[in-house]
């Protein structure tokens, strides 16, 4: 398999966590369990002519090659066959808006074609395929989010969404949001509505995500886990708090997670 990432220039970083691109054609297994980070994505397709929709329940479809993700707080169901050649970029929280031009809230748990949202997404997995080799296909990938944003890169986040964000990031509890939007200065109505416009979740629902989260990256670091004890430091009230909402994130427990094999990702869990 080859994985690369790439750091983007300065200017786009308040915007893009990373850009990243995959070659994997020796999956022996063919269903991942993406779990929910709260990030939106950008996903091409070099492969096929189609991402695959693999709903749990449902047959499975297909969506368009190159899409924008918008930010989940549920797991999804991937066809491990779309890795045979993908490139994405993962966007920070409160820049799908930058993007988009739109609420973030609009695309939260969906997929919309590129090409719909973006107009000069037209033509960009074309360019993609053309690059020779990964280094050349994030750099094209970079450009395209260069022309993409030039026109905003005077804007800014909301300072009560930058505050609070700061400020989740430290101790994502519920208490923390109402004291938060006290903080800001806005009622905790308008403050919600901001934030979701902005990160496309209530303060609530992002807090609860990134516990979940801590939880994730404690539990894939192998370390002997006292579940008592990682639930406390989590933020949870107790140890059956993490487990409904594990559930609720991932569809799998706590201790399903520790059980999968071939972990290569914090977030992605093999299927069957």
């Amino acid at each position: 398999m080859i994985y690369w990432e790439r750091q983007p220039g300065a200017e786009l970083r308040p915007w893009v966590r990373m850009l990243w691109y995959a070659r994997a054609t020796d999956c022996a297994f063919q269903r991942e369990r993406i779990l929910p980070t709260g990030h939106a994505q950008i996903l091409v397709s070099l492969a096929r002519d189609f991402i695959a929709d693999c709903q749990e329940g449902q047959p499975d479809s297909r969506m368009a090659p190159a899409l924008v993700a918008g930010q989940r707080s549920i797991y999804e169901i991937a066809d491990t066959a779309d890795m045979a050649d993908l490139i994405g970029i993962v966007f920070a929280p409160g820049a799908l808006p930058v993007f988009l031009a739109d609420a973030a809230d609009r695309v939260t748990n969906c997929h919309v074609a590129l090409e719909d949202v973006c107009r000069s997404g037209r033509g960009l997995r074309e360019r993609l395929q053309d690059a020779s080799g990964p280094y050349e296909k994030l750099r094209c990938l970079e450009c395209f989010l260069r022309e993409r944003l030039a026109e905003r890169w005077g804007t800014t986040l909301h300072p009560a969404v930058e505050f609070a964000l700061e400020e989740f990031g430290r101790a994502p509890s519920m208490a923390r949001v109402r004291e938060v939007a006290w903080e800001t200065g806005w009622s905790e109505r308008r403050f919600s509505q901001i934030f979701r416009e902005e990160v496309g979740f209530s303060p609530k629902v992002w807090c609860r995500i990134q516990r979940f989260q801590r939880v994730v990256r404690q539990l894939h670091r192998g370390d002997e886990v006292t579940w008592p004890e990682l639930a406390l430091e989590c933020g949870f009230y107790d140890q059956s708090h993490l487990a409904n909402e594990f559930r609720a994130f991932s569809g799998i427990s706590p201790t399903g997670y520790t059980a999968v094999p071939e972990k290569r990702w914090v977030n992605h869990l093999r299927v069957g």
